[in-house]
């Protein structure tokens, strides 16, 4: 009953108009959200676009329960996937008594439903891909960041703090100049009050951004980049033809393999012993051809004190 539940689930998401559906319905949901910011308008069609978002929780519903029934024969992998949890944990929220209460909650959670296109767009899913598996080289990029905004805050507040206060009276303000420096905004006028107070404050404006605008961006940019060619590589191999189908995209309307069509470690066992066999008999075979046959025994020997008859 499961198997057959699954197929018939599986003949619906798998085709194409499917998720063609699917995206019309998160486009027009953001294009809602949208409206909705206009409160002359929301006031007027309130209850309008009350039942209207009632339609489209009714209908995100019915979608994450069918693609839940095409895995019914195999809910592990419905689980295993990122975008399917994703869905899942958006949709069941909104039943939640405390999020339906709380309207700036539940007006974030809609729009984390526009978030639901990138499984929809190839191209937009390599992009957010990309972003998660360079959060920790980011990480890494930011503390170095941090320690050198820290140092040239404190060197900023060291030489610049009793001439300009307004920008280097404390840590923090001198962290937040250099900061906005790191985006070479007012590097200008940075320079020029810089060098009214002492002309080495040309070195400690080049060294800054050099280091913080061109090296660390760089390199942030070459994290980034790094992992974006590692998520186009990951989207090649699944959309390969000898690679296996992901369990989020029911792209294909063809029926799964049934479990039996895998083989099984015995089957697989056996198969590598028969070949084994054939192998080995073949061997025996060639042997047998390449080697001479033996020589055949010598005519006895007359004995000459015999007489002939």
């Amino acid at each position: 009953m499961q198997h057959d539940l699954a197929e018939r689930c599986r003949a619906i998401t798998g085709t194409r108009w499917f998720s063609v559906a699917v995206l019309a319905l998160i486009l027009a949901n953001a294009l809602v959200l949208g409206v909705e910011t206009y409160t002359g308008f929301a006031a007027r069609r309130h209850d309008e676009l009350k039942l209207v978002e009632h339609c489209f929780l009714a209908a995100f519903t019915v979608e994450i329960l069918l693609r839940a029934g095409a895995h019914a024969d195999r809910p592990r992998d419905f689980l295993r996937d990122p975008w399917n949890l994703f869905d899942l944990a958006v949709v069941l929220c909104a039943f939640l008594p405390v999020i339906r209460e709380n309207a700036t909650v539940l007006r974030l959670l809609r729009l984390a439903r526009v978030l639901r296109a990138a499984r929809f767009l190839p191209q937009l899913r390599i992009v957010l891909v990309a972003v998660a598996r360079s959060l920790p080289g980011t990480v890494s990029f930011l503390l170095v960041g941090a320690l050198l905004l820290y140092v040239y805050a404190m060197v900023g507040w060291l030489f610049f703090a009793a001439e300009d206060p307004e920008h280097y009276g404390s840590l923090g303000r001198a962290v937040l100049t250099l900061f906005l420096l790191m985006t070479l905004d007012g590097l200008g006028d940075a320079v020029r009050a810089g060098l009214e107070i002492s002309r080495w404050s040309i070195a400690y404006y080049a060294s800054y951004v050099l280091l913080g605008s061109f090296v660390l961006v760089n390199v942030l940019i070459g994290v980034v980049l790094t992992s974006l060619e590692e998520a186009r590589d990951m989207e090649r191999d699944l959309e390969a033809p000898g690679a296996p189908a992901p369990p989020t995209s029911q792209s294909t309307s063809q029926p799964s393999p049934q479990p039996s069509s895998q083989p099984t470690s015995q089957e697989v066992l056996h198969a590598r012993v028969t070949a084994a066999r054939r192998a080995l008999a073949d061997l025996e075979r060639s042997l047998a051809e390449l080697t001479p046959p033996p020589p055949s025994p010598p005519p006895p020997e007359r004995d000459p004190a015999r007489p002939s008859r």
